[in-house]
């Protein structure tokens, strides 16, 4: 059993972790999600790839097209991920 003063020390701190959203927001990601940001965009990156080499080797419109709208979407997962990787936003609270 802890004491009235542990219990009032103990749920502060809770009240504190509670309000840092990061916090927050971290602990209620599932298991399987650290993997899945990276493998799409290993596998977004390919297909632009796949696609930048056939439409450069076909010069088919509807290729170039798929393309043009698969790549920023494969630069903008690339952004997130390196974001998360450098620690996502420099923003310190003390």
């Amino acid at each position: 059993m802890l004491s009235s003063h542990e219990r009032l020390a103990l749920r502060n701190i809770e009240t504190e972790l509670s309000c840092d959203r990061r916090l927050v927001r971290s602990m209620r990601r599932h298991p399987g999600s650290r993997l899945r940001l990276p493998l799409s965009v290993a596998l977004l990156a390919c297909g632009s790839l796949f696609l930048a080499v056939m439409g450069i080797r076909t010069a088919d419109p509807v290729v170039i097209w798929c393309f043009a709208g698969l790549w920023p979407f494969t630069l903008l997962q690339a952004f997130r991920l390196l974001r998360r990787a450098t620690g996502g936003g420099g923003r310190t609270t003390s």
